[in-house]
């Protein structure tokens, strides 16, 4: 018989890339962590691990043991979801975690109304960027993430996770409000080439999609400024440095004098956002009636809605 904690080390050495990593991620030493493949390759009879330069990737055989582990992972996980939904009232642990425009715009109040229509639920929360919501989704320290679609993701037909698109989230102009175009119903970005541009920092995904967003617009914005969080954007607006791409869901300080005006046109740029849990466990009570309210809060969030999945997922 194999021993599961084995398989297991394999599964993680996989989803983090490196041994350190996956042995990190299991509270275990990285020595402890190859020992144990060291033994399930012995146990199975064929090499689980080859030298990579000065690293090591899965062999041939570790991906087709690896793919049959996620799918039995997988089948354990929707059995689990069938027999709690014979119990009825949603109820038990739930752990969710999301990006912070997330959790104070939906989150949150999300947390709030399911504590009030499903007592028996115990909810937590837990502000993460995404590559971590993955880790914690993979590690079984999450259930449920809600994360903005970025290449770096897990590819939507990765066969560990269930994603589905919920919305997707415009970007608006962001001006002073003394700017030229404050009287502007919308705007088109093929009209800001020759303005000033306050952007994210280099290596961030709103850089990112500002670029991209003036590429397909056919211009290279001329950047003044540069930041990390979005009330120092505003900030640097506010004081007439340039103009901003900023994310509807995010909540400028009310104290700036700004004013937003929407994009329009062929080019213009969203956030697409994902909510994802482990393969399978979609279909849990819990899970299901937390996704029935993020549901109702997008319906009456001002500017944003449901938004039909690019990649659709079949059961």
């Amino acid at each position: 018989m194999i021993d599961l904690r084995r398989l297991h080390v394999l599964r993680a050495i996989a989803h983090h890339g490196t041994v350190s990593g996956a042995a990190k991620s299991l509270h275990m030493s990285t020595s402890a962590a190859s020992q144990q493949i060291r033994l399930l390759s012995k146990e199975l009879g064929v090499p689980l691990l080859e030298p990579h330069g000065r690293r090591v990737r899965l062999s041939s055989a570790a991906q087709i043991l690896l793919a049959h582990i996620d799918a039995i992972e997988a089948m354990w996980r929707l059995a689990e979801a069938e027999l709690q939904a014979t119990e009825g009232e949603p109820s038990g642990l739930l752990r969710l975690c999301g990006f912070p425009t997330a959790i104070a715009t939906l989150l949150a109040p999300l947390v709030d109304r399911a504590r009030t229509r499903h007592p028996a639920l115990e909810l937590r929360l837990r502000e993460t960027e995404a590559s971590e919501s993955f880790d914690l989704l993979f590690a079984g320290e999450a259930d449920l993430a809600l994360v903005e679609a970025t290449p770096d993701n897990p590819p939507p037909e990765d066969i560990r996770f269930d994603s589905q698109t919920v919305f997707n989230d415009p970007f608006d102009l962001v001006v002073p409000a003394d700017h030229h175009l404050t009287d502007t119903t919308t705007i088109d970005l093929r009209s800001l080439e020759r303005e000033p541009w306050v952007i994210g920092v280099p290596g961030s995904i709103h850089r990112r999609h500002v670029l991209t967003a003036c590429s397909n617009a056919g211009f290279r914005p001329t950047v003044i400024g540069e930041a990390r969080e979005w009330n120092v954007i505003a900030i640097m607006v506010a004081h007439g440095l340039g103009v901003a791409l900023v994310p509807r869901l995010v909540d400028l300080p009310p104290h700036l004098d700004l004013t937003r005006i929407p994009v329009s046109g062929p080019f213009t740029p969203f956030r697409h956002f994902r909510a994802v849990t482990l393969r399978g466990a979609a279909r849990r009570p819990a899970v299901a009636a937390v996704m029935e309210i993020l549901d109702e809060l997008l319906r009456e969030a001002e500017g944003i809605g449901p938004a039909p999945d690019p990649y659709p997922q079949t059961p």
